[in-house]
């Protein structure tokens, strides 16, 4: 199979003069936004495989970042196409899509502590809250509702006041998973303050939530998590 270049869609020019560089999903056979993508690219014995990063050399097709889309583009050839030929697609494909957006996801929260731009633990996030607007609340999945809502709380109110962008929640990951970022054996609370890290996270937990909802489905409180 040759290795040629992603088809490079022109779009507008941005506001900078500089014309988009978009990608075409193999699923919805669409023109979208790169960042709301996954792209795959062909390993060993001709396999489909993710390129979390996209990065990877050689041809790559994409897919818009949904367990749906990605299944459609398995179950009606999108691959195929993508790559102009037969190409093997493993059936844990989706789960190893979602395992690379965790993992991605949970390294630029470790990023955001290596920077010193992670709240950590209770007491910090609440401070932080008071004085300055949260980018992302992260709370673990197995956490405690009360304390949840608490920091929900004040940190809506802050941004309200500020007039900033509500701070949504990342919950789709346990403490444990929270506290091997940290050096801890579990971490309940932490936040990202708004900036190019925040950005960051964001873009990453966007594509994630199209494999694993953000807010789990357990919480009581889980329809105050939604704005």
């Amino acid at each position: 199979m040759n290795e040629q270049p992603d088809i490079i869609i022109p779009a507008e020019l941005d506001k900078r003069g500089h014309k988009s560089r978009e990608r075409r999903c193999v699923s919805r056979n669409e023109v979208r936004d790169p960042a709301e993508m996954i792209r795959f690219v062909v390993g060993p014995e001709n396999t489909v495989f993710p390129d979390i990063l996209g990065k990877l050399p050689g041809r790559g097709a994409w897919v818009s970042s949904t367990r749906e889309d990605l299944d459609a583009a398995i179950n009606k050839g999108g691959f195929k196409r993508g790559f102009k030929g037969n190409v093997k697609v493993p059936t844990d494909l989706a789960q190893q899509v979602e395992a690379g957006l965790r993992k991605h996801t949970l390294s630029l929260i470790g990023m955001a502590k290596k920077s010193g731009k992670l709240f950590v633990g209770f007491d910090q996030v609440m401070t932080a809250a008071k004085v300055d607007a949260l980018g992302w609340r992260i709370e673990a999945s197995d956490g405690a509702e009360g304390s949840r809502g608490k920091i929900r709380a004040l940190s809506k109110a802050v941004a309200r006041e500020v007039e900033l962008k509500l701070p949504r929640v990342i919950g789709c990951f346990d403490s444990s998973e929270l506290g091997a970022i940290v050096g801890r054996d579990s971490l309940i609370h932490c936040a990202v303050p708004h900036g190019r890290i925040a950005k960051s996270l964001g873009l990453s937990a966007r594509r994630l939530s199209g494999f694993v909802p953000l807010v789990p489905e357990g919480w009581a409180d889980a329809q105050h998590e939604a704005f």
